[in-house]
């Protein structure tokens, strides 16, 4: 069965146990793996190291002992393979669309899409043993956690994330302050990692060159302090890059703002898709010179859009 058919958007938008979704994610992606490139990839192995003679046995592998008649050590956090920084943009156009259009059209919203695809990478990389971190942002730094790869800090990181869902109905209007968070963000992060950075790119890019230049100098921030840099940039394509509305008066909101304006949607359908076309190619240009991995990730479809780029990322770091 392929990847994409094995996602129900409409569970994910009735179910609240992430942690769940999280796991019927990744379970549906290993079940493709078989058929991919990363035939042979174990998304399951534990890292281990001999033992040596004289250290103490308290993270000694008994189960692997009695099996092989070999001492061997788990290996934690400091001597994790990877180190994982998860940055995610909670402003309020990422509540976009609202519950009822994603009822009528039987999807998530971006904040949705986003949650479940940072739990199914929190997933992946428990069981990679590999340590990670989660960061939230919107006009201001909402979280900053430490990065582990404890059961204990997964579920705690998870937990932080259900509850940024259950925000949706509160009528927040938060603005989106992207480039300022994650120069602060990229301050914290002390060590090389992986960042993978979820936004819509939203407030910071449309119409304003300067807003583009600052969000990019705090991208290249992360590259030169030698961090790899995944960004997904998060979209309902059909909605807000190709405008395919009725023909028929709608009243638009700004969800960031409150601003309301009512219009004809082919009256500046031409204008605004050239407009947001030519977004997507400065986004991909500036993304290719700065040597950041950019996957757009449209709310319309699956998960694999967004896994697959991590697993070819991570083979390429180790």
């Amino acid at each position: 069965m392929p990847f994409e058919k094995l996602i129900d958007p409409a569970l994910l938008a009735q179910t609240g146990n992430l942690e769940l979704l999280a796991k019927q994610v990744v379970e549906g992606f290993i079940i493709g793996l078989h058929k991919s490139p990363f035939h042979g990839f174990s998304v399951e192995f534990a890292e281990h190291r001999l033992y040596n003679q004289g250290e103490s046995t308290r993270n000694m592998d008994w189960k692997v002992f009695a099996r092989s008649d070999k001492m061997f050590v788990k290996r934690y956090e400091e001597e994790t393979n990877l180190r994982c920084h998860i940055v995610m943009d909670v402003s309020s156009s990422m509540f976009y669309p609202d519950e009822s259009e994603r009822a009528q059209r039987k999807i998530v919203s971006k904040i949705q899409f986003s949650a479940v695809a940072a739990a199914a990478l929190m997933e992946l990389l428990k069981k990679q043993r590999d340590a990670f971190a989660l960061h939230l942002f919107s006009n201001e730094i909402e979280l900053n956690s430490q990065v582990r790869s404890t059961t204990q800090h997964h579920r705690l990181l998870i937990s932080h994330l259900e509850r940024l869902l259950e925000r949706e109905n509160e009528n927040q209007q938060k603005k989106t302050s992207a480039a300022e968070a994650i120069h602060l963000i990229a301050e914290t992060i002390h060590r090389r990692s992986l960042v993978i950075l979820f936004t819509d790119m939203l407030d910071d890019a449309i119409g304003d060159d300067e807003r583009m230049e600052k969000i990019f100098a705090s991208l290249q921030h992360l590259r030169y302090n030698k961090h790899e840099v995944i960004l997904f940039y998060v979209v309902d394509r059909k909605k807000e890059i190709e405008f395919e509305f009725e023909n028929r008066p709608y009243q638009f909101v700004d969800l960031e703002t409150g601003e309301k304006i009512k219009l004809q949607p082919t009256e500046l359908k031409k204008n605004y898709t050239e407009r947001m076309h030519q977004m997507e190619k400065e986004i991909k240009l500036r993304c290719g010179q700065n040597r950041i991995d950019l996957i757009e990730a449209d709310i319309n479809q699956g998960f694999q859009q967004i896994l697959t780029p991590y697993l070819l990322k991570r083979t390429r770091l180790m």
